[in-house]
């Protein structure tokens, strides 16, 4: 049976959407994480309803901030590149300091660099009046909210890069967080995702990120309606392809069957684009992320970036459209340290991933995170913390003596923390990775004290133990080093994995077992096998270069 849980402000687990289910127009972007297990969380609903909002202008203009957002990835991790040349330019970037405002814990920094995109709907600013949206609020006559939040998660020798999308209509907790135009503290509430936003601003939604995935936001880049179409007109427009025409007077766009190339207004209407296809918001969603891509793709294309005329307009448009944090801003090295190291990002590097999600059982126009798959993709995130180390000489005695896998290791994982369960937890973990748990167990050091530090340990008189507890030791973080000799638990367990043992060709059978005593300093096991809700949601840009929608 899914999942139901919510999530609870202490708990940063996460969960994915599931491909497949009926959501509101919200839950497109991406949910919060439900509560730890054995808590149910809060529950909670109200809002707009997907089917009577059909048609309806002021939803329609909110979509464009999904990809409106999606554009400024290019800022950061693609169109920026190493030239000097271009550092006036990057005086241009409207900038907006938020981090007195940030009053929850944070997350430590890594080495990956994670910046918050988000797309804002405000009617504020030359450009925008005709965008934004047609009711006057009651907070501010310019008022802004927004549908798009995306993570954009670059690795830490940034060749790869990842977008997560949050749907707006996420049931999550958000915690306490300033008021971003009286200053005042709000109180910890349920609510939708998107509301952190339109009260706290950008700080409250980083807060509210950072405490449900225990992801570390370095910075934030926001863009406006006008600045997309900005940013479009610069690339002298995106080649998109349809599968029959389009006459909507609703998104004012008019378009043959076949290819064709969108300026910044056209595509303005076609990222908002209904009544087409089987008008789900599934199928929407994912034409915005192909749209994306190609925008991903012609920002870091040869065309762009071999031709400096075409390249200096695209920054200057690129730069005017967008605000940023000072830190980011301010800091024309680091922009051009990561404008640098991201020549190695292409298209082929980006991957555009919608959280997995379940309907809301309270609302079903309404959704949470489908769990443990939505924080499972988090871990993987968190522990894509190291660069890749010097590869060592080559030696007979440093050469593994034989090549393995987590398929033929076998672990039995003892907790050495204060912690009830930990080790139990843990074993899931490498379970799920492949790695075959055959036993549970406690350890205490003397005086019935907690392990520090975590441990890896093999039998001395295992011929190949090193080479096995070096499988083990890559997957763990912090990484600790093998040692030899094991030691002997103060209890032991047996366990059940509740995934299906490795198949048959990779057996563990007659290797030796390989102890991981968890230490307190113990951050996760890494995640290199995603679930298949998370895969089947995530698109690569390359692939998107023939697709028609």
């Amino acid at each position: 049976m899914s999942d139901y849980r919510s999530v609870s402000v202490q708990d940063r687990r996460v969960a994915p959407a599931e491909p497949g289910h009926r959501m509101s127009r919200r839950a497109a972007a991406a949910p919060p994480p439900p509560p730890p297990a054995g808590e149910q969380p809060p529950r909670g609903g109200g809002g707009r309803r997907a089917a009577a909002t059909q048609g309806g202008g002021v939803n329609k203009m909110r979509v464009l901030a999904w990809i409106s957002i999606g554009a400024t990835t290019v800022m950061v991790a693609g169109a920026l590149t190493g030239y000097t040349v271009y550092r006036d330019t990057f005086g241009n970037i409207h900038k907006k300091s938020i981090k007195s405002d940030i009053i929850t814990p944070r997350p430590p920094s890594t080495g990956a660099l994670n910046v918050l995109l988000v797309g804002s709907d405000t009617r504020a600013g030359e450009g925008n009046a005709k965008y934004g949206q047609k009711l006057a609020r009651t907070a501010d006559a310019g008022g802004k909210r927004t549908d798009t939040i995306i993570l954009l998660h670059l690795s830490p020798n940034r060749d790869k890069a990842q977008l997560i999308s949050f749907p707006r209509d996420s049931m999550v907790q958000i915690p306490t967080c300033k008021n971003e135009t009286t200053k005042a503290p709000m109180p910890s509430h349920r609510d939708m995702i998107n509301a952190a936003y339109s009260t706290g601003g950008v700080a409250c939604t980083i807060s509210t990120l950072e405490t449900l995935t225990g992801i570390r936001i370095d910075h934030f880049v926001e863009v406006d309606f006008s600045g997309f179409k900005n940013i479009v007109n610069a690339l002298g427009g995106i080649e998109i392809c349809l599968k029959s025409g389009v006459d909507d007077k609703a998104s004012k766009l008019k378009l043959p069957p076949g290819k064709s190339l969108l300026n910044g207004e056209q595509a303005l209407g076609y990222v908002r684009l209904r009544k087409y296809g089987d008008g789900s918001d599934i199928q929407r969603i994912k034409r915005q992320q192909i749209f994306l891509s190609k925008v991903v793709a012609k920002a870091t294309s040869g065309e762009l970036l071999t031709n400096p005329a075409k390249l200096t307009s695209f920054i200057k448009a690129a730069a005017q459209s967008v605000t940023m944090d000072p830190d980011l801003a301010d800091d024309t090295a680091k922009l051009l340290d990561i404008a640098k190291s991201a020549e190695k990002l292409t298209a082929n590097g980006v991957k555009f991933t919608t959280i997995p999600w379940i309907p809301d059982p309270d609302n079903t126009n309404r959704v949470i995170w489908k769990q443990p798959d939505a924080n499972e993709l988090f871990t993987a995130i968190k522990t894509d913390v190291q660069l890749p180390e010097a590869a060592p000489t080559a030696t007979a005695s440093s050469a593994p003596k034989v090549a393995l896998k987590p398929e033929q290791v076998q672990v039995q994982v003892l907790n050495g923390t204060q912690t009830f369960g930990k080790a139990r937890t843990v074993a899931d973990q490498l379970s799920k990775q492949g790695f075959k748990v055959v036993g549970l167990g406690n350890y205490q050091a003397p005086g019935g004290k907690a392990i520090a530090k975590t441990e890896v340990r093999y039998a001395k008189k295992a011929a190949e133990g090193a080479d096995y507890a070096g499988v083990l030791t890559g997957m763990v973080v912090p990484k600790p080093g093998p040692t030899a000799g094991k030691i002997r638990p103060t209890s032991t367990d047996v366990y059940t994995s509740p995934v299906a043992l490795p198949s048959a060709g990779t057996k563990a059978a007659g290797s030796p077992v390989i102890q991981l005593i968890v230490g307190e300093d113990f951050e996760g096991v890494k995640v290199e096998k995603l679930p298949d809700s998370v895969t089947s949601n995530t698109i690569v840009a390359s692939a998107q270069k023939n697709v028609c929608t």
